[in-house]
């Protein structure tokens, strides 16, 4: 899995960001732009031998994947949960469960959902946005 970010110019320096993250760094070329990514949401995940790859695409476009999707898959439950100011036991209430382990699981890793157990679990943390699957539209990656 991955997701899609943006990359351009401002002034001296190139912004890039990951939206559905809700990452954003800049660097002082477009390649260590891609560089300063990788290592916030490295950073941020946290996790021993995890590593983010970067695949540039056309124009302002790219890619995040990672070395283990569990990990990002869990980044992205508890991004978006936090960024809705909720917590874990709301989330859970939310998606209709009686444990708060129910959503637990998800976000720390433990467990990976299948496309329409993450759907669901989308929708418990955010229920007003829509969260849309497309192919890629790049093949290479910058370590």
């Amino acid at each position: 899995m991955r997701f899609d970010g943006r990359v351009h110019k401002a002034g001296r320096h190139w912004a890039i960001e990951v939206p559905i993250l809700g990452v954003a760094s800049q660097g002082r070329s477009k390649r260590n732009a891609y560089g300063m990514i990788a290592d916030a949401i490295e950073s941020l995940v946290n996790r021993a031998g995890f590593r983010v790859l970067v695949h540039p695409g056309p124009g302002a476009y790219f890619e995040v994947g990672a070395s283990d999707e569990a990990a990002l898959t869990a980044f992205l439950l508890r991004r978006t949960r936090l960024r809705a100011g909720l917590t874990l036991a709301e989330a859970a209430k939310r998606l209709g469960a009686k444990s708060l382990n129910a959503y637990a699981r998800y976000e720390q890793g433990r467990a990976v959902p299948t496309v329409v157990k993450l759907s669901e679990l989308l929708a418990a943390v955010a229920p007003a946005r829509d969260f849309v699957l497309s192919e890629s539209r790049s093949r290479s990656s910058v370590p």
